[in-house]
């Protein structure tokens, strides 16, 4: 078995299995749990296609994040079917859902920075 090809097919897995995740969160799934605006950053497909993991960003407070895993992980079966019903694999992975809050660190941290930049620029408007 090639190393390369398998790691070329699972890319493509990954991104199918990305899309097909962030499109049912957004749009079917009604737990009101889930944080409006949840993303699905990154997934990665073991090779084995037993399992996978899908990095999730909230933006929201702790509560939101830990209420978002619970609701994934609740609707885990249907998003499984989901996934067997849009991508033709042997086997549909069992996901394993990560908090990845690096997004919304950026996105604080953009917004911070932004801030400083007004505060910088009022203060030399007044000189």
């Amino acid at each position: 078995m090639d190393m390369k090809k398998n790691s070329i097919k699972n890319t493509r897995i990954n991104a199918q299995v990305q899309q097909v995740l962030a499109e049912t969160i957004r749009g079917e799934i009604k737990d009101p749990r889930i944080a409006p605006l949840t993303s699905v950053v990154a997934v990665e497909v073991a090779p084995d296609l037993k399992t996978c993991r899908a990095w999730i960003s909230v933006l929201g407070d702790e509560k939101a994040q830990a209420d978002t895993l619970e609701g994934l992980r609740s609707a885990e079966g249907f998003l499984r079917s989901r996934l067997a019903k849009e991508i033709n694999l042997r086997i549909t992975p069992e996901i394993h859902f990560v908090m990845d809050q690096s997004i919304a660190y950026g996105v604080n941290m953009s917004h911070k920075i932004d801030e400083v930049m007004e505060k910088e620029q009022e203060r030399r408007g007044e000189e």
